[in-house]
């Protein structure tokens, strides 16, 4: 007998805002249907079938039951409540901004940038290319360099990249690479931890001492966290004489005005974008840029977008020069970076764009006067500042007592010695704010007026020879977009480029494109979240260490793990961070010469290029006819390098989509042998609430939380990857050398600029695992893990699937084998990924982790209705390649071919042998919601052949 609203008991109808029927697509009806589909008389039955008995947990998650939405809100704020937002002088890379609400509303805000990939697929993703390639052009300008990538993960490991690839470019024949004493702490630990790792001797000294020193590369920074400005156009100029590249961390608002590193003679410059309206999120995330010469462009590590022209000779954005990456070139890639920081430097850019010059000229002119008045009020009372030219920094000769009133008074500033602080100046300062300093730090009420009267005259506090002299963001794109509706509706044509969550299943394997809900969203902008500095007094920071805490109980749970580290802002991160810590393990006990990391043919390009970056040999373990580890040869290898075994990097499930039934044994084959295991969590969410990485055997691995864990994947980045340890590793996890981690295991030194990592995105993952619980996250895995069966067994008897377990399942994802079609008729998965478009989708996981395949994860949050659309596209694709092989289509000239189909192959002539309507709208349903491509199928190789990676003129994209 059903009830009613009138019946039902209580707790029945407070499930009415329950998340859990909101993030898993099927409903239960769904749900049975689909099993039917399969064949398994039980979703129970379907994983018993699926995961190895051996490894599956023998007790539910010990997490808390699930919170409905506003419950979870409620209290998350209140914990949010705990934090002190103060203003914050403490700079040290770290600043004040606003964000322009028409920024944060329309892109930080909109699931229509932020749930977008990686853009490998080009032709549905020119808006945030187009993005990117503003933002490499502001780089470009205001370091006064030839050539930008599209992003690093914070200023910290873009200087610890700098240092590698001065490496691979100097032809110095030196071991030892300087670092400048100015530099930021956080940089230099960084920078410290990579170069123990090469075994790279580090200089320090005073930027004017460099050239003294036989080196193959420096690093210097300008403004130095001593707040002066130098010109370094000789110390570079001696230092290259030498054979030394040179690299320059900079500060992109003081480079609106201040002589470019380019104009130095610097050979790369790099620094932080955060000021550039993104908030200090305690710590992150935040894009950092990296700049360089034409010259090193092959060398420069991260993504690069370049300009090529499509099939109809129109110009189009991609991802230029991937040979250089390392999901190509493994352990000789330039860097394992995979994540970047996309999302925060289109915000950076876009904020350029809003702004334009003129504009940042007034927003980086009126915080200097700030600063300079400061800086004339000391001197007028007596308290000369540490240094008399500067941008925005003042170092003033005051204690502790000064410190404490200023916190009083609702101001954190630097502590840089007993008797020294600094305050550094943003556009969140007012006047009022320099009086009320002045009043603290002197004693004294001074007239702010008068100060800038006296300042102005000066004409402030650089230089003629520090400041710059050339034009800067002269593209029609940063001159054009200055009120709102000119920079909403640009934005909005862009969005309108890209494919993205809100429009349809984005079924990338290896990827987990699944829901990122509104309310796991929205706490990332509340001021208490957003405006603290990494390095405020931890005392202020209460809320989030609550949170982190919380969070970091709920993974230990969830992977069985006894310790875990945020510090990782990057899956790759997450596996060096790993790696970072076997190594010190082994070194503790003597055994430096363990260094061989074992590595299956399957595995992801991060894992042999981060054992590449922890100066470890990669040996390859083959794999066997079923997809799997190779047993006996990892057997093998493991006897044949006994002595010298580092560790063992493997994937769970495996790349190939199956749970391995010999996953236990190959953990304890590398540990008989004095390995350790290192699981990569790219499949983890196959394995919540069924097992862990713990109970399979593995002593550490990062957790992807911009995939499990619903953090979004912002066309590229942030993402986050903390690492969980054993008890035994935990000892050797990251710690910082600016704000310490306290508690049981103190870790080592950094490896991201903030103790915490990208801080201010680890609220979205506490929501989803608050608002799922145990039981639902453990629903959410089987429901994955159910969608990809059912999308392996629609399709099976049109394209081969490549790979099962034991008994016939697939885990969360699924490889189709595209090579025997193109053996026969010439179509490739490229072909099939670019007419996917057509049908209104992005492509799955190309020619990984096999060539000439398609890998295939729909996730736990898509429904029945979204899954039969993709399998019947796919379906439909395959009857058109039916009709290539049968002869009916030329081999060279049909829709698969010319795909994708833009507008204006629709209203051009027409001379195909297959008709308007086949091109655009394959199947009845695709008009109802058509995604149009605005470029055909773009020519990657003239886009390598003919690299530019600039704004183009406005004309070109007309065309």
């Amino acid at each position: 007998m059903s009830t009613t609203p009138f019946s039902a008991p209580l707790s029945a109808l407070d499930q009415h805002d329950a998340f859990i029927q909101r993030h898993i697509g099927p409903s239960q009806d769904e749900v049975q249907a689909m099993l039917a589909a399969v064949g398994a008389p039980s979703l129970d039955a379907l994983i018993g079938e699926t995961v190895p008995p051996s490894i599956r947990l023998d007790a539910p998650l010990p997490l808390a039951g699930a919170k409905a939405e506003h419950v979870a809100l409620a209290e998350l704020k209140a914990i949010a409540a705990k934090n002190v937002v103060k203003k914050s002088l403490i700079g040290m890379g770290y600043y004040g901004t606003l964000t322009p609400n028409v920024i944060l509303r329309n892109v930080l805000e909109n699931p229509g940038w932020y749930t977008a990939y990686t853009p490998y697929q080009a032709e549905i993703a020119q808006g945030r290319l187009e993005a990117l390639l503003n933002y490499q052009q502001m780089v470009i300008d205001l370091t006064g360099m030839e050539l930008a990538n599209a992003s690093l993960l914070d200023e910290a490991t873009a200087a610890a990249e700098a240092m590698a690839m001065a490496r691979r470019v100097s032809r110095s024949k030196s071991n030892a690479f300087f670092v400048d004493a100015n530099t930021w702490p956080q940089t230099i630990d960084v920078v410290r931890t990579r170069a123990a790792l090469f075994g790279f001797e580090l200089v320090f000294g005073d930027a004017a001492d460099a050239p003294a020193h036989d080196v193959f590369g420096a690093l210097l920074q300008n403004p130095g966290q001593n707040g002066e400005v130098v010109d370094l156009t000789d110390t570079i100029a001696a230092l290259k004489a030498k054979d030394a590249v040179v690299a320059v961390a900079c500060d992109l608002m003081a480079q609106v005005l201040v002589k470019s590193p380019g104009a130095m003679g610097a050979d790369i410059a790099l620094g932080s974008a955060q000021r550039f309206g993104v908030p200090m999120g305690f710590g992150g995330p935040h894009a950092a840029f990296f700049a360089t010469r034409d010259a090193h462009k092959r060398s420069v590590p991260g993504r690069i977008i370049g300009v090529s022209v499509d099939a109809r000779g129109k110009t189009a954005l991609r991802m230029a020069l991937q040979t250089r990456e390392q999901h190509i070139r493994r352990e000789k890639a330039n860097s394992n970076i995979c994540t970047s920081q996309v999302l925060l430097a289109n915000m950076a850019g876009f904020y350029a764009v809003y702004h334009g010059p003129e504009g940042l000229r007034t927003i980086a002119g009126r915080i200097h006067r700030l600063a300079a008045i400061f800086a004339e009020g000391l001197s007028q009372a007596g308290m000369a500042p540490v240094s008399d030219v500067f941008f925005d920094t003042v170092l003033v000769r005051a204690g502790a007592d000064v410190l404490a009133a200023a916190a009083a008074a609702g101001y954190n500033l630097r502590r840089v010695a007993d008797d020294t602080l600094g305050l550094a100046f943003d556009e969140t300062h007012t006047a009022a704010d320099v009086a009320a300093l002045l009043q603290l730090v002197t004693g004294q009420a001074m007239d702010i007026h008068a100060l800038d009267t006296v300042v102005a005259a000066r004409n402030g506090a650089l230089p003629d020879a520090l400041r710059r002299n050339d034009a800067i963001l002269s593209h029609p794109v940063f001159n054009t977009h200055h009120t709102e509706h000119e920079m909403l509706r640009y934005l909005k044509r862009l969005q309108n480029k890209d494919l993205a969550l809100d429009h349809s299943m984005i079924s990338l394997g290896s990827c987990t494109m699944k829901l990122n809900a509104t309310a796991e969203m929205i706490p990332v902008t509340w001021p208490e979240f957003a405006n603290i500095h990494p390095f405020a007094p931890i005392d202020q920071a209460q809320g989030y260490l609550e949170m982190i805490g919380s969070l970091d109980a709920y993974l230990r749970a969830i992977t069985g793990f006894a310790a875990i580290s945020m510090q990782p802002n990057s899956g790759a991160q997450g596996e060096y961070a790993g790696l970072l810590a076997i190594r010190r393990y082994h070194d503790s006990r003597g055994d430096r010469h363990r260094t061989i990391c074992l590595i299956p043919k399957s595995a992801h390009g991060t894992n042999p290029a981060t054992a590449q970056m922890c100066n470890m040999k990669v040996v390859a373990v083959d794999c066997d006819d079923n997809g799997n580890v190779d047993v006996a040869d990892l057997k093998a290898k493991a006897e044949q390098h006994s002595a010298n075994l580092a560790c063992l990097m493997i994937t769970y499930p495996s790349t190939h989509g199956v749970f391995e039934a010999a996953i236990r044994e190959i953990c304890d084959t590398v540990h008989a042998h004095g390995g350790q295991v290192y699981m990569d969590g790219a499949n983890m969410n196959a394995q919540v609430g069924l097992t862990s990485p713990a109970s399979i055997g593995a002593d550490v691995s990062h957790m992807n939380l911009h995939k499990t864990f619903c953090i979004p994947h912002g066309g590229g980045g942030p993402g986050m990857g903390p690492i969980g340890l054993a008890a035994h590793l935990a000892p050797f996890m990251a710690n910082h050398v600016v704000q310490p981690i306290d508690g049981p295991h103190a870790g080592q030194g950094a490896v991201s600029a903030a103790p915490y990592g990208s801080a201010s995105i680890l609220p979205i993952s506490w929501m989803y695992i608050a608002m799922m619980g145990g039981e639902g996250l453990k629903r959410a895995t089987e429901i994955a893990i159910l969608n990809a069966n059912y999308i392996a067994n629609r399709l099976k008897g049109h394209y081969p699937v490549l790979y099962s377990g034991e008994n016939g399942r697939v885990a969360h994802e699924c490889i189709i084998d595209i090579r025997p079609i193109k053996a026969a008729c010439g179509v490739s998965e490229v072909d099939i990924a670019k007419r996917l478009m057509d049908y209104g989708f992005h492509a799955p996981t190309m020619s990984f982790p096999v060539a000439g395949t398609i890998m295939i994860e729909p996730t736990e949050s898509e429904s029945q209705a979204e899954l039969d659309r993709f399998i019947d596209a796919m379906i439909s694709i395959r009857a058109e390649i039916a009709k290539i092989e049968a002869g009916e289509w030329d081999g060279d000239n049909n829709p698969l071919k010319h795909a994708p189909h833009s507008q204006a192959d629709l209203i051009g002539e027409w001379d195909r042998p297959y008709t308007r309507q086949v091109a655009a709208f394959p199947l009845p349903w695709v008009g109802e919601n058509k995604f149009w491509p605005s470029v055909n199928r773009i020519d990657d190789v003239y886009g390598d052949r003919n690299l530019f990676c600039a704004c183009v003129p406005i004309e070109a994209y007309e065309g």
